[in-house]
This record gives structure tokens, sequence and C-alpha cells, in this order.
């Protein structure tokens, strides 16, 4: 079984942290592989060299069947290493070396008993539904996928307005910072902080959230995933960028996006006995009583 590691320089990184992974992967027999911005920080953190062959970059590319990657941060992190698998149907696990970690619900202690379920195929795989986003970038992204949520957000003063279609059926002009189209996976990250609902990941759906909107009234919106939601972007008083995760693309100060459910899925794999609810709770203190 191959191991493809992926993490950031930017992460708070030890060398004992790195050497705990790589004698985990070692005592279990995997190949591997590492992305290059993480490889020459491990160099430089332990002096152990990573071969040439053994070093992706922004693409995975072909790898064997039994492949799993391991994103070892955060939930960006995770996001990012997604990223690069290019549509690749590579199960993702992430491990948490971050704070709030919806999708990272793996720990980073104990890597040594995280890699013995892997080895014995003991890992739990779940779907998680992508959107697809076209429309008018100032330029073309390299992939139209996002696993957590497209957004059109203001960058200036002025609010913009946001005309949003569900199957070209009028919803609402949003006026004010924007709009986020989350998917259920999506609903614990931005979309919760903007007044969203969390969401199971099993659930077929979108959510339409306003991003702090002028008129009071406006609340966040469930739909199907068979839906088409169209946004039509007028940003004259105010500049305008969309995300699509963690990518940042400008746009014009006119511009329209259509987001529907993506073909393709991402199969998060988790340890068996961690769960959505396990995870909600455990994150979000639902099990603290804070009477007392």
């Amino acid at each position: 079984m191959k191991i493809i590691l992926f993490s950031r320089r930017q992460l708070s990184h030890t060398a004992a942290e790195i050497c705990q992974l790589f004698d985990a992967l070692r005592l279990f027999g995997f190949d591997y592989a590492v992305n290059e911005e993480f490889a020459p920080l491990i160099g430089e953190l332990t002096g152990m060299q990573i071969p040439p062959e053994k070093v992706y970059g922004q693409c995975i590319g072909q790898q064997p069947a039994d492949s799993l990657m391991v994103c070892y941060g955060g939930d960006g992190t995770l996001l990012e290493g997604v990223h690069r698998l290019c549509g690749a149907p590579i199960p993702v696990m992430g491990i948490n070396a971050g704070h709030l970690g919806f999708l990272t619900s793996a720990p980073s202690a104990g890597l040594n008993l995280i890699f013995e379920e892997v080895a014995a195929g003991r890992l739990t795989t779940e779907p998680r539904s992508m959107i697809e986003a076209t429309g008018d970038y100032a330029e073309q992204p390299d992939t139209e996928l996002g696993l957590n949520e497209f957004t059109v957000q203001r960058h200036g003063a002025g609010m913009i307005s946001v005309e949003t279609y569900v199957d070209e059926q009028m919803v609402a002009t949003y006026h004010g910072d924007g709009v986020i189209v989350s998917t259920p996976t999506g609903s614990t990250a931005y979309s919760l902080s903007a007044g969203g609902p969390v969401v199971a990941p099993t659930c077929a759906c979108l959510v339409i959230s306003p991003l702090a909107p002028h008129n009071l009234t406006m609340r966040p919106v469930v739909i199907p995933d068979s839906a088409t939601i169209t946004l039509r972007v007028d940003a004259r008083r105010s500049d305008a960028f969309v995300t699509l995760d963690s990518r940042v693309y400008a746009i014009g100060q006119e511009a329209a996006f259509t987001i529907k459910r993506a073909d393709q899925k991402i199969f998060l794999a988790v340890p068996h006995n961690i769960s959505f609810y396990d995870t909600l709770r455990n994150k979000m203190m639902w099990g603290i009583d804070i009477r007392s």
C-alpha cells in the first residue's frame, strides 16, 4: 500500500512529529510519496532526504490502486491536498495537527494506532459530494471543483448585489458582503460562521447563505443537490472576488456563475470508531455542562 503524504510548510511541525510519522510508515511497510513543499522541510528538521522519485508536485499523477492520501494538518491542509488529487479516486484521511478540524478527525497522537488500522483495512470510507462552479473568472482556474464551498465576496467598502436563481427560479437578490454556496461537508466551515445550518454529510443538499445581508430578513436556504444554482454578480460599487474552497479568483464588475453538484466525489477515510456526530459533539463542545 502507498501513502500519499501532504502537508504545508507554514504549519508548526516538529522533528519529533515527523520522525514519528515516518517510523510508523516503516513499521507497517508502506511505500510513500511526499509533496514538493513538505519534502525540503522534512530534510531541514530531521536530516532525512526524500528521494526525488518520491516527490510529487501540483498533481499526484498515476498511483497504485490501493493508495491513500494522508493530509497532516488542519482542514485547510486537507482541502489543498484534495486539490492535488486532480480528480483521482484516492481516499483521503486527515490527521489533525490544526485547531477545529472537522475533516481532519484522526488525532495526531498515536500515529502507530492509526496506521495499524490502515494496514488492517479497518478504515471507514465516506463518500463526500463536491460542487462544480463554472463562470466568469478573470483567470480560468485549473479546476472548477470544490469540496466545501463556492463564495462571492466584496472587496472594499461598498456592498455588492448577487441575484440568485435555483433551477432558473429567482430566490433573492442579496445586497451585502456576498453569498456562500456550501456542500454538506462545507456546512461546518465558512457557512457555519455565516449562520448556516450544520448538515450531516450524507444529506443530498446544498446550502445558500448570504454574507452580512443588508436586509435582515434574509436567511440561509437549503435546496436539493440536484438543482442548478445561478449567481449574477453586480459589483459596480465595490471590487469583488470569488473563492472555491481556499482558492481565490478575481472577477469583473459584472459576472455570472453556475454551481451544481459535481459528478466526482471525494472519499474521506476515517478510523472506524470516529463518526461525524462524535466529531461534531467534541469540536463544538456540546458534551460539556456549562451550568456549573
